[in-house]
């Protein structure tokens, strides 16, 4: 059969009518036929879609594509077999839109993360912050005092630490440390879940990394923002640094609570150990702490401190990382307290040397080590001796607080007590506070007054007087006419320090406090005399240390060196001083009436066992302050004792600081060889006396000179010596009675001794030629009196006993003695006046100075005045 096609149904030919049906049976809805070619709306090409066309099929369409196209009934059937599979095609349509929405969901993680990481630096400049550098200070021994800096503690390495205490940390709060990449969906997914059942938030759902990442990069602000950054940097930080330094990382830069940040603080904090000798307890409450520093460390819940332990042991048996038995082993009993350590007072110094290490070495840009001067022994024995006292004297008398300063008298400090409790105060009472010093300033008037010429047995009139206005009063209200300045000093006249302060004038008395180590500006007014300007313990107690050293002054240090880690010297010490700030005979002045005063003065109650020393008492007004400073040839130590707010109470510096400097003293003593006070003793010196008969009182005259006869006796013993003159150095030279040879040269001191032919007695007494008792104290005859004068060994005449810059003494026509100096109380001046006779049995001033006082000898004299001011500890 010729079959044959038109153009029309060629392929790709456009028809002429393709709007309207080729046949009327397309109208009536008969078989449609297939029209070749394309329209514009889309028609099938050669009369099948190329989707429809059957497979294996014959037509004019191109070869195995399409689908059958629908045929009447059969073509029905065929096009409705699909909806058996419907149920199929939701399912895939539910995977498509979920694809869909998580694509969308993950570009929206993609722009946040993008967005906030945007706002971060660019990564090549992240860089891990240093650390801030950690102070550790020493005692002189290697004993560690304290930790000081920002952290409170320095940095350890991951591999210093037992394998236990990095496992306590990994266990408690993060279990896959080890194996995440800085953020653990797994752990992330868990916190979800714990959230919704528990219908709130439960924990936290940061790694380890992350926290680093916080702590070292951002603010603890709690915002999507800062955990998406968080994330970011805890992924770089996995990408940079392995996990044993980001471990390490952590548990040196974390807080633990109680201002210890990092796991070393935090030990030494807590426990008063190194992290290096942390127990599996210890460590596992260290960990049990992170969660809430606050409200979990011992010292503040010891209770809830236990319960994190517990959990965090648990937990490292949970990881393998302990047993069971070890994890109950290491449990604290609930019924238990947790012992912590208890900031003592080194504390004080720690705080102290902290304030001075950037003017020693600048800005601290690492770790340092700083080696002290403080006597780990002694400081906490200073410690224990104030709170003692404190705690059984302090509710009688109504004081709350003491301070301690002691030091060698080369000025290296020692020991140093700021408070009796530092973890409820740290103020530091020895250096920070500034208080009135009292009658503990007085030795600074009386030193100017010996630089002036005054002598301690120039007499001064004990009265009331007005001067300008000011009328300074004794504290016990009681008054003892004519004394020496030796007795005023002992017991702490105040009219007669006011008297020396106005009349060598207050800033002559400002310049020698200054020179002896006061630091604390000084107004010069009269009433510095009364030691009524503020000063601070360490700088008054530094003051003392020449009156036992010899004379020189010091500057009070508590640093030895400053090291870094690694060894590098930052710092050295020097023993340079400001030299020499009192004379010989000066100082050999102050030493004695300073000794005067603790032998019989208002500090009698204080004692060194067997060590000569010497020392001020101080009480101010209404004894708001209480002090007492001391010294011996070893060392010199300060106390305060008196409340923060100044309030009055029954204190004096006679009693309990006496005490107190008493104890601490003779421990600080135990082991050390006695030495005299260089300066204050006579040994091995000589001194010329007058000679005295006994039996009339009067002075022996020479009937080959017709002046007074001169004696040499040996200033330490009263003992008389062999002497002559040596013609090279015009000095008085010993005689050894041994060999008859001149022993040396020795210096002369104006002492009163023992008269001629006095010989050592049984019992330790002396005796003279005619049977006469001598007092070794004094070298004098009992119940005898002699003026105090010394005789130039080449003319003979009297002269005055020590250098006062105005001449010998003059001799009185009418009695043939010697003229002593006292104080006008008139005109503040010194003034000749006649001596009494020795068979007056005392000394009788002029009328203007007004009833004399009975002396017999110079005991007698200190019983006297024991009678006045027997009270008066100030």
């Amino acid at each position: 059969m010729d079959f044959r096609i038109s153009a029309d149904d060629r392929v790709g030919g456009q028809p002429k009518k393709p709007s309207q049906p080729r046949s009327p049976a397309a109208a009536k809805g008969g078989r449609v036929e297939p029209v070749m070619g394309s329209s514009a709306k889309g028609q099938s090409v050669g009369g099948f879609s190329l989707d429809e066309r059957p497979a294996g099929g014959s037509g004019n369409g191109p070869k195995g594509g399409g689908k059958p196209p629908r045929r009447g009934k059969a073509s029905t059937a065929r096009a409705k077999k699909p909806r058996k599979s419907r149920s199929g095609g939701f399912l895939m349509g539910l995977l498509w839109w979920g694809f869909v929405a998580s694509l969308w969901v993950g570009i929206g993680i993609i722009g946040i993360i993008v967005y906030y990481g945007a706002q971060l630096p660019s990564s090549n400049t992240w860089a891990i912050p240093d650390r801030p550098p950690n102070i550790r200070i020493l005692a002189a021994d290697g004993t560690l005092l304290s930790n000081r800096g920002q952290t409170g503690g320095e940095a350890v390495t991951y591999r210093e630490l037992p394998y236990y205490v990095p496992a306590a940390f990994i266990a408690s709060e993060d279990r896959r440390f080890m194996s995440h990449f800085g953020v653990d969906p797994i752990g992330m997914a868990s916190v979800v879940l714990e959230m919704v059942k528990a219908r709130g938030m439960t924990r936290g759902a940061s790694t380890i990394t992350q926290q680093v990442a916080k702590n070292l990069f951002l603010t603890p602000d709690q915002n999507l923002g800062r955990k998406v950054q968080e994330a970011i940097l805890a992924v770089w930080l996995e990408q940079n640094y392995t996990k044993e330094e980001i471990l390490e990382l952590y548990m040196n830069r974390v807080y633990f609570g109680a201002g210890a940040t990092g796991i070393e603080a935090a030990a030494q904090t807590y426990f008063g150990v190194s992290a290096r000798n942390l127990s599996l307890g210890q460590a596992a409450m260290l960990a049990g702490i992170l969660p809430a520093p606050s409200a979990y460390n011992p010292k503040s819940s010891p209770e809830r401190a236990i319960q994190r332990q517990r959990l965090s042991l648990n937990a490292m048996a949970e990881e393998g990382y302990i047993t069971a038995e070890e994890a109950a082993a290491a449990q604290i009993d609930p019924n238990q307290s947790v012992r912590t350590r208890v900031a003592g007072s080194e504390s004080y110094v720690a705080d102290w040397v902290e304030s001075l290490m950037t003017a020693y070495i600048g800005d601290i840009e690492s770790d340092v080590i700083v080696q002290t001067t403080i006597d780990y022994k002694m400081q906490k024995d200073s410690e224990f001796i104030v709170k003692e006292q404190v705690a059984a004297e302090g509710a009688n008398r109504g004081f709350s607080q003491g301070a301690l300063v002691a030091m060698d008298v080369d000025g290296k400090v020692r020991a140093m007590v700021g408070g009796v409790d530092y973890q409820a105060s740290q103020y530091n009472r020895a250096v920070t506070a500034k208080r009135q010093p009292g009658s503990t300033f007085k030795p600074f008037v009386y030193l100017a007054a010996m630089e002036k010429g005054y002598t301690p047995d120039t007499l001064a009139e004990d009265a009331q007087f007005d001067y300008n206005g000011w009328s300074p009063r004794n504290a016990t209200g009681k008054y003892a006419g004519t004394v020496t300045l030796r007795q005023g000093l002992a017991y702490s006249i105040n009219t007669i320090a006011a008297r020396l302060a106005i009349d060598v004038t207050p800033a002559a008395v400002v310049d020698v406090a200054t020179r002896m180590g006061i630091s604390s500006p000084l107004e010069a007014v009269p009433s510095i005399a009364l030691g009524t300007q503020e000063v601070n313990l360490l700088e008054l107690t530094a003051a003392y240390a020449p009156f036992g050293n010899g004379g020189n002054g010091v500057i009070p240090n508590v640093i030895t060196t400053i090291q870094s880690t690694s060894g590098d010297m930052l710092y050295e010490a020097s023993d340079a001083g400001p030299g020499r700030v009192i004379a010989p005979e000066v100082l050999a002045q102050m030493d004695d009436m300073l000794r005067t005063a603790v032998e019989v003065g208002t500090g009698k109650r204080a004692n060194v066992g067997g060590w000569d020393f010497g020392g001020k008492t101080g009480t101010t007004q209404d004894a708001k302050d209480a002090l007492f400073i001391g010294f011996t040839s070893a060392m010199v130590t300060g106390v305060w004792l008196g409340n923060d707010n100044a309030t009055k109470t029954t204190l004096s510096g006679g009693n309990v600081p006496a005490t107190i400097w008493s104890e601490f003293m003779t421990k600080a003593h135990e082991g050390k060889q006695i030495a005299p006070i260089p300066g204050g003793s006579n040994q091995g010196q000589l001194a010329a006396q007058q000679v005295i008969d006994p039996a009339t009182g009067q002075v022996v005259i020479d009937p080959a000179t017709g002046q007074p006869q001169v004696q040499y006796v040996d200033a330490a013993t009263g003992l008389p010596v062999q002497t002559m003159t040596d013609p090279a150095t015009g000095q008085q030279v010993v005689i050894d009675p041994a060999t008859g040879q001149p022993m040396g040269a020795q210096p002369i001191q104006g002492q009163p001794l023992a008269p001629a032919g006095a010989t050592p007695a049984a019992g330790g007494m002396l005796v003279d030629a005619n049977g006469q008792q001598i007092d070794p104290a004094t070298g004098m005859p009992v119940g005898q009196v002699i003026t105090d004068q010394a005789i130039d060994p080449v003319t003979g005449l009297p002269l005055q006993a020590q250098s006062n810059g105005v001449g010998p003494a003059p001799i009185d026509p009418s009695t043939g003695l010697p003229m002593v100096l006292v104080i006008d109380p008139a005109t503040g001046q010194q003034v000749w006046v006649p001596s009494a006779p020795a068979q007056q049995q005392g000394i009788q001033p002029p009328a203007a100075l007004g009833q004399p006082v009975p002396i017999e000898n110079p005991n007698s004299q200190r019983t006297l005045m024991d009678l006045i001011f027997g009270g008066q500890e100030n």
